[in-house]
C-alpha cells in the first residue's frame, strides 16, 4: 500500500511504528457484515502472505467461515474509512462508529 501521510500521522498520534501492508497481502475480511456498526479491526502479526488485519462490523464470530481472504488494495472499495489506520502495527485495534474512534494497542494479539 502506498505510504500516505495521513497513515503516518494516525501511527505517530498513537505512537505506533509505522508498518504499512502491502497491496498484495491479504487480510481478513467479514464482508457480510460491513455494513454493521461498530467497524472492527485488529491486527495480529503478519505471516503465510497475511499482513495481520482482520475487520468485521457488528460482533465477533467464531464461525470458521467468518472471515474471507481479501487483498488490500482491494479495502479501498469496501472499508474506506479504515485506510488511514492500515499502517498500525501488530497489537493494535480500531473500533469506528459514528462520532466515535477508539484507537488502543493490545498486547494479546502478539501472544502465541
Amino acid at each position: 500500500m502506498k505510504q500516505s501521510t495521513s497513515q503516518a500521522d494516525i501511527c505517530e498520534q498513537f505512537g505506533s511504528l509505522f508498518d504499512p501492508p502491502g497491496e498484495d497481502q491479504r487480510v481478513g475480511v467479514a464482508l457480510p457484515t460491513l455494513s454493521r456498526l461498530p467497524l472492527n479491526a485488529l491486527r495480529h502479526r503478519p505471516e503465510a502472505g497475511t499482513c495481520g488485519w482482520y475487520i468485521w462490523g457488528g460482533e465477533l464470530s467464531d464461525d470458521s467461515e467468518f472471515f474471507q481472504p481479501l487483498h488490500v488494495h482491494h479495502l479501498v472499495a469496501h472499508t474506506p474509512s479504515l485506510i488511514p489506520f492500515l499502517a498500525l502495527a501488530p497489537g493494535w485495534r480500531v473500533l469506528l462508529a459514528p462520532e466515535q474512534t477508539e484507537v488502543w494497542y493490545d498486547p494479546a494479539l502478539l501472544a502465541v
